[in-house]
């Protein structure tokens, strides 16, 4: 296994602050393509239903961006039959099926596996087929990763939430209970034979120990690369955050 970690990076709130004044500026689809020119692996993009950040419209670019230009598409999708018809049309590299309410403001925990099993597991078939890599947004916990290999996903993504408002919080017997969960999970996953990825709230305090787990071959960041690339650039932010999961990595 690689010892470099990828770099998969969320454009959704790129799409945000063009919505909230209408029109086509900011363009999601240029800061996929600069993220990509600054180190990028690939482009992370959730459709929610109801299209609170990406259109369908950025999912059709996004799309054909990455494809011209040999990145992965992470399309993230609730388990609904109107994604799973949006992805089968697009056929991303990958989906990674994830909790949604409209309430939410952003992603909260895991996708329940194990309580939704019935409806994962024919969404989960169906992408597969369609050649699509199947991806599951669950925590860290043993239960949800066995079903997770169950239902035939070939990765997870373990969520860091919890993890990473432990370290905005200051609270460091929180923190360090909870990164022992991590990588516990990521252990446990990659002897399923499920390769591990893992997201949401990573930001430069919280990303080292995350990044120094060693199953964990890919991390999934968004809000806070968008938020601080309007201090100091998408390049840079990017460049920082690259270098520092390499640090974790002793590279």
């Amino acid at each position: 296994m690689s010892r470099r970690l990828r770099l998969g990076v969320n454009i959704d709130h790129v799409a945000t602050i063009r919505n909230a004044r209408g029109g086509g500026h900011p363009e999601p689809l240029r800061a996929a393509e600069a993220a990509i020119a600054a180190g990028a692996d690939g482009i992370t993009a959730h459709l929610r239903e109801d299209r609170r950040h990406i259109s369908d419209a950025d999912i059709e670019q996004l799309s054909a961006a990455c494809a011209r230009l040999g990145k992965p598409l992470n399309f993230e999708m609730a388990v609904t039959d109107e994604m799973r018809e949006i992805a089968l049309r697009h056929r991303p590299h990958a989906a990674c099926l994830v909790p949604e309410r409209r309430e939410e403001r952003t992603t909260e925990g895991g996708l329940d596996v194990a309580r939704g099993h019935n409806a994962i597991a024919p969404v989960v078939r169906a992408l597969r087929d369609a050649g699509i890599r199947v991806s599951l947004f669950i925590e860290a916990n043993p239960v949800q990763i066995a079903v997770a290999e169950a239902l035939g996903a070939e990765v997870v993504e373990l969520h860091t939430g919890a993890y990473c408002d432990a370290i905005k919080d200051g609270d460091s017997e929180a923190a360090a209970r909870l990164l022992d969960q991590l990588r516990a999970g990521a252990v446990e996953a990659a002897h399923r034979g499920l390769e591990v990825h893992a997201g949401h709230g990573i930001d430069f305090a919280s990303v080292g120990p995350v990044a120094a787990i060693p199953e964990v071959v890919e991390l999934n960041i968004g809000h806070f690369l968008i938020g601080e690339a309007i201090f100091t650039g998408l390049p840079g932010v990017i460049a920082e955050m690259r270098r520092r999961m390499d640090e974790a990595r002793g590279l």
